[in-house]
């Protein structure tokens, strides 16, 4: 286990309560997690995964990914609906370089958990790690189409900082906008 993941290893698993009553696990990500996650990957509308920095359906970057949770460089919560990953939050961040006051943030949602509360509660989460580890402001990135993400993402207190255009391409090599979001955090010393 890493420093990062011992650090929050206590606070794990939890059980919430979304919206409709049902209960959801929230756990970190691990090495035996690949198989599950990548299930989870290729149930999503591929339009979900269009903003993704990788194609988390494939198993050599769900793998690169785990090395990097191992580094301390990611840290992911899941949650579980029984043994089912139903949905993931990550945090993206490097401690060494010249945005090592950033992190970004990645929310997926499998379409039956969404519009339950489960992008909020794992942004939550994702949050309160960031606060931990001191970091300043979490950039979200979205297409711009993507008009349901863009108002959870303000509801959560993200605003748009920049639109990059023809910035992603579909598999048929059609391009989509970017939109980049970001969220100042507060610090212990703001309050």
């Amino acid at each position: 286990m890493t420093q990062a993941a011992g650090q929050f290893a206590s606070r794990y698993p939890i059980e919430v309560r979304l919206r409709n009553d049902r209960t959801v696990q929230l756990r970190l990500m691990g090495p035996g997690d690949v198989n599950a996650v990548l299930a989870f990957a290729r149930a999503l509308d591929p339009n979900d995964l269009l903003f993704l920095r990788v194609n988390i359906t494939e198993p050599s970057v769900v793998q690169h990914w785990v090395q990097n949770i191992e580094s301390g460089r990611t840290i992911t919560v899941l949650a579980l609906d029984k043994a089912e990953v139903v949905g993931e939050a990550t945090l993206l961040h490097n401690t060494t370089s010249w945005t090592r006051h950033l992190g970004e943030i990645r929310i997926q949602i499998a379409p039956p958990a969404r519009r339950q509360g489960l992008a909020r509660v794992l942004a939550a989460e994702i949050e309160a790690i960031s606060k931990s580890l001191g970091l300043r402001m979490l950039t979200a990135r979205m297409t711009l189409d993507q008009t349901s993400t863009q108002a959870v993402s303000r509801s959560l207190g993200f605003q748009r900082e920049a639109v990059l255009w023809d910035y992603v391409m579909t598999a048929d090599g059609k391009t989509r906008n970017l939109l980049v979001a970001t969220k100042r955090l507060a610090q212990a010393s703001d309050a």
